[in-house]
């Protein structure tokens, strides 16, 4: 399956479960799992003997712990943008649904399958420095090819048919970001959510299946950059909306009058989270370490720097936003 082709049919699915509606969604992600368990279990009997377990890491100490902390901080900006994500799908559940478990089996849930596919990735990627045909494969074409070299003990129909498998794994992962964008796209104004969801969720396929073709020789590059960034402001935005709830609206009913959620005139004017936002991205970006840019604060560890931008962003945002949000409360009353 050539890289044009994996892409159209990645969009023509996730569209086809997004637009039939939330019961569709659920139906697919319930069983969609269960053959990507299946194929990446075999991925990791048969490709076990590509690891370097024995190599030791290169550079002195501080480099070390810098490409560690960056290696960390991409994985955790990958599991924390499912926090914005995951309000669009447990407002369907009962308001006397207790949060502890919903808190708890989320967790559970990103933990297991994160550490599934990323000790995995970081188990294969180890080859690369004594395999020669796992490094050709992945200098010469990407981590795609990198995982069917990973298949090769099988025989050559099945790992396609594994690699074909793998590949189709990506639909569970961007379905919910996709419809979640038919509501994102809604929130824009009244008139934008006039227009149908449905609507809103083939526009967004649309925009991302474009991105993707135009993009397709460097699509990998592309991602990572992205999805660094994608964990900056996800972070920050955590430590805004724990604050807001635990500190300014923890009280019986949690705070929040809902019924004024259209009513521009009694919302909060989100002048100290602007703030509060702003500042995290400014320790974000100190202490940022990516191919394309390194923050001086990040440039102190290590050869390549440590990328610390969302322990920062975090904690810089969680620091301003109380007495900011204490000040306009006091002011506004809003």
């Amino acid at each position: 399956m050539s890289v044009v082709v994996g892409i159209i049919v990645v969009a023509v699915i996730t569209w086809g479960v997004t637009t039939f509606g939330t019961q569709v969604f659920h139906y697919y992600e319930r069983y969609a799992f269960i053959p990507q368990l299946i194929v990446t279990s075999i991925l990791y009997g048969i490709s076990a003997s590509y690891f370097d377990l024995t190599t030791p890491s290169t550079g002195d100490s501080r480099t070390v712990i810098g490409n560690r902390l960056s290696f960390f901080f991409i994985c955790l900006s990958a599991a924390i943008t499912y926090a914005g994500l995951s309000a669009d799908y447990f407002v369907y559940y009962p308001p006397t649904t207790p949060c502890l478990p919903i808190f708890l089996l989320s967790l559970l849930g990103l933990l297991r399958s994160s550490a599934f596919a990323l000790v995995h990735g970081a188990s294969l990627a180890s080859a690369l420095a004594t395999d020669p045909a796992c490094s050709t494969a992945y200098t010469t074409t990407g981590q795609g090819a990198l995982l069917i070299a990973g298949f090769a003990p099988l025989s050559s129909a099945f790992s396609k048919f594994c690699g074909v498998v793998v590949t189709l794994g990506l639909i569970a992962n961007i379905i919910p970001p996709t419809y979640s964008a038919g509501v994102d796209f809604q929130m824009l104004g009244r008139k934008a959510e006039k227009v149908p969801r449905f609507i809103w969720n083939s526009v967004g396929v649309v925009i991302y299946t474009v991105c993707e073709l135009a993009g397709r020789d460097s699509l990998s590059d592309i991602f990572t950059n992205f999805l660094a960034l994608m964990g900056y402001w996800v972070a920050i935005w955590i430590a805004l909306a724990l604050e807001e709830q635990l500190i300014f609206r923890r009280r019986e009913g949690g705070g929040y009058d809902w019924e004024v959620w259209n009513q521009r005139e009694k919302l909060p004017l989100g002048i100290a989270a602007l703030v509060a936002f702003l500042v995290g991205w400014v320790g974000a970006i100190l202490c940022m370490a990516q191919l394309w840019y390194v923050g001086p604060i990040a440039r102190l560890v290590g050869v390549n720097g440590a990328d610390m931008g969302n322990y920062v962003g975090f904690s810089w945002a969680a620091l301003v936003y109380p007495p900011m949000q204490w000040l306009e409360l006091r002011k506004f009353n809003r």
